[in-house]
């Protein structure tokens, strides 16, 4: 699921420690990694994408149900769609962000 959050001029690494969330590492696309573990395993958690464009603030947000399987394929079992638990956690990013403004 994507939000976009335009013209924001503060530190959104600051604001997402905020809510929670745990700088995880840069990807090779200029995009940092957040993760907000929902229980002590680790797994369900909240993963977010963060892009910086311009003043602009692109997140990308899905939820990591459990740890990678590998094997013959790499299977990754995460939620996109904009439903229950990932709503509410979209509308508590924008309420805070705007509040953060």
């Amino acid at each position: 699921m994507k939000i976009i959050l335009k013209d924001f001029q503060k530190n959104p690494t600051n604001l997402l420690r905020q809510l929670g969330y745990q700088f995880q590492h840069h990807t090779s696309n200029n995009q940092m990694s957040f993760i907000y573990p929902l229980s002590q395993s680790g797994f369900p958690r909240f993963h977010i994408y963060l892009t910086l464009l311009e003043n602009n603030l692109i997140f990308n947000i899905h939820l990591d149900q459990k740890k990678y399987t590998y094997g013959k394929t790499t299977r990754h079992h995460g939620e996109y769609k904009n439903e229950d638990i990932l709503k509410k956690e979209i509308e508590r990013i924008k309420l805070f962000f705007k509040s953060n403004s």
